[in-house]
């Protein structure tokens, strides 16, 4: 059976029979036509169609004037557009709020073909409608197996990184720590045009302060006391791969300063030199607080975060991925047994229902840590709460409690919270009134609602 398909294209685009020829009834397509003029005029007549094309335009006007066109009225259809080489920043923007996927011209045709089943696959074709068909197509068949995960909220995450990638844009990563920013660069480098060169990560935050451009640009012979010889910076060492700058907000005022030349121009200048060095790098920052507010406190440069934020991209807390705790787990498990002279090793139903419940300020990788500290605490072949070390629980091995007495604990605890919780509702925040209406003390009250990290305002 074809698949119904729509493309929009510019009548005067040169380039158009490179993607028209790929649009073929032996491909699987039965592609209809229309123009960027009939589109951009509101002239598009009704289609029902699964896919829709927006093939490039030479003019900078017609896309945006689409893309806009298309954010009042919404196709109904997975929509990807073939963008040229040199579109600016408003062009990338609108194309990552106007459409599901992208990819530059000239276009190649397994890349084009592969973006198109995997928009039919997260689409109406029967059999993928299911999460699992949906994951394996977006992971295995895009090379994205390393990153975990079935919940909807990090599916959502999966499906935007071959578009990404596909950028040659600055991309801004945020998200809590421990959320896999990291990883989510490396697949973004892996599955780029670049992904046969360097992949340099760097922790800004580990950076002193009056190092920061030295350990970035380098530095010419002379440029200091110490400076015997020219050293060459991450930029260098990242030349034709991805520069990944984590905790990018660590970065002080004046090495943003050259980080902002350095995206805005391709160029920077050791320390010590005259000379600017032309750059061939793509750039990926993350950082784990608000850059937003870090502009409206000073602490970051408003046009550098303008710069970095033309594809961004937020990464889901693992309390938000509740349906990924057990895979991440079993996954963290198995790896860690097979890699070590432990024997195998299975998580017991109330250590599962222990990792559910916690709510995870440390993300994954407080996750993986926990399930490290397991393995090894755990004699047997079964690994018990009492082996997990969650903070807030007992120990392993503590006051020899049984894994009964570790399970009575953590019911009168989640009791006690809940029931503090439903007293200061029920009495606006008020705590001597809580309190009262609880039969406690008050500075029984309140030492409770400390142990349990209770704010009184979120209740007034």
């Amino acid at each position: 059976m074809l698949h119904k398909l729509l493309l929009i294209e510019d009548e005067t685009y040169i380039c158009r029979d490179g993607v028209r020829q790929y649009l073929t009834a032996e491909a699987g397509f039965d592609c209809q036509q229309s123009s960027w003029i009939v589109a951009t005029s509101h002239n598009l007549p009704p289609v029902n169609v699964e896919l829709v094309v927006l093939a490039g335009s030479a003019s900078p006007d017609l896309p945006l004037n689409l893309f806009h066109w298309l954010r009042q009225n919404p196709i109904g259809a997975p929509t990807l557009a073939v963008l040229m080489q040199d579109s600016g920043n408003e062009m990338l923007q609108s194309a990552v709020e106007s459409v599901d996927d992208f990819i530059f011209a000239p276009v190649r045709k397994e890349e084009l073909q592969c973006r198109l089943r995997r928009m039919l696959g997260a689409g109406s074709s029967p059999e993928l409608e299911n999460e699992e068909a949906i994951r394996a197509n977006l992971k295995q068949e895009l090379g994205l197996a390393q990153l975990i995960g079935d919940d909807p909220a990090f599916l959502r995450v999966i499906q935007s990184i071959p578009g990404i990638a596909a950028s040659s844009s600055p991309v801004l990563l945020l998200g809590e720590t421990g959320t896999g920013k990291e990883l989510c660069a490396q697949a973004i480098h892996s599955l780029s045009a670049r992904h046969d060169q360097p992949f340099v990560p760097v922790e800004c935050g580990a950076i002193p302060e009056n190092l920061a451009e030295n350990e970035l640009f380098g530095h010419a012979r002379g440029a200091f006391t110490d400076a015997h010889s020219d050293q060459k910076g991450l930029a260098s060492m990242a030349e034709g791969g991805t520069l990944f700058l984590d905790e990018i907000d660590s970065l002080p005022l004046t090495a943003q300063a050259k980080l902002l030349r350095f995206i805005q121009e391709g160029v920077y200048r050791p320390l010590g030199s005259q000379k600017f060095i032309h750059s061939n790098v793509r750039l990926i920052a993350a950082s784990n607080r608000d850059l937003a507010k870090c502009v409206r406190d000073g602490l970051f440069r408003a046009d550098l975060y303008f710069r970095l934020n033309v594809l961004p991209l937020s990464l889901p807390p693992l309390r938000e991925r509740p349906r990924d705790i057990v895979s991440l787990a079993g996954h963290f498990l198995k790896h860690l047994t097979s890699t070590s002279p432990h024997p195998e090793k299975r998580l017991s139903p109330s250590a599962l229902r222990m990792l559910e419940s916690y709510e995870w300020p440390g993300n994954v990788r407080e996750l993986y840590n926990i399930v490290q500290r397991a393995v090894a605490l755990s004699g047997g072949s079964s690994i018990l709460p009492l082996h997990l070390g969650i903070p807030g629980t007992c120990p392993a091995g503590a006051s020899g409690k049984s894994g009964f007495q570790i399970e009575r604990s953590r019911v009168i605890e989640n009791f006690e919270k809940s029931f503090l919780e439903d007293m200061l509702s029920s009495n606006n925040g008020n705590v001597t009134r809580a309190a009262r209406a609880a039969g406690k003390d008050r500075r029984v009250f309140g030492r409770l609602m400390k142990k349990y990290r209770i704010d009184r305002r979120s209740y007034q």
